[in-house]
């Protein structure tokens, strides 16, 4: 279900905040449409956290690479990298007031980013929403085989050693069901959305400022597998 937003009224972050807490989150139909949709599918995307599964070839990768993960580093840079078209896609619905709105929720730290870089180099990363003990997975992106994949798994064991409840991937593709990513009906969404909402998790349960080994980090995804 799609809710066209009139173009010309501007989205405050506390308005933002409240719609992701109905459910609701926007998108543009392309870069250089101005108007914005509220979506709420009927059949939403979830990544269990409890259920996270690492391909075995992946977590060699994440166990080896020389690669480094941060956090919160450059969000301009994650979006702009986001925004990039694909094989599959030449145009982007990341517009210029989703960069604008999503700015300033990173400024009151709602909105998060995970990096993945190769010396300097910015390969691959995701970024989303924070909002109790939800997070809301907007976008992510790769230049590099595997970067985006690296990122995810980060941020499950960020989000899990945080006391997330819930990682929202608004729809499901196969490439998120290799990591055991399931749809549910909009109504257990909503139930499910309602106690994730109730108390308070911690992106920084897990340090800010260093990256994290990618042994910490699969320890940590599978501590009660």
């Amino acid at each position: 279900m799609a809710n066209r937003e009139n173009a010309f009224i501007e989205i405050t972050t506390d308005v933002l905040l409240k719609a992701y807490a109905c459910g609701i989150f926007p998108m543009a139909e392309s870069a250089d449409d101005p108007a914005l949709y509220w979506i709420e599918p009927d059949m939403r995307g979830i990544i269990p956290l409890e259920g996270f599964h690492v391909p075995a070839r992946l977590a060699r990768t994440v166990r080896s690479t020389p690669w480094t993960v941060h956090v919160d580093r450059d969000f301009d840079a994650v979006i702009e990298g986001c925004a990039e078209p694909k094989q599959d896609r030449s145009r982007t619905w990341i517009n210029a007031r989703i960069r604008r709105i999503y700015r300033a929720l990173f400024e009151r730290g709602h909105c998060h980013t995970v990096e993945v870089y190769d010396g300097n180099e910015l390969v691959g990363g995701l970024y989303g929403v924070s909002l109790g003990r939800a997070f809301f997975g907007e976008s992510m992106f790769h230049r590099a085989r595997d970067a985006s994949k690296i990122a995810l798994v980060h941020l499950v064991a960020r989000l899990r050693a945080g006391g997330y409840r819930l990682l929202d991937t608004q729809y499901v593709t196969d490439h998120l069901r290799t990591f055991g990513a399931v749809e549910v009906p909009k109504r257990r969404y909503h139930r499910m959305l309602e106690e994730a909402l109730t108390g308070e998790a911690d992106f920084a349960a897990q340090p800010i400022n260093q990256s994290l080994s990618g042994e910490n980090v699969l320890s940590t995804i599978r501590v009660n597998d």
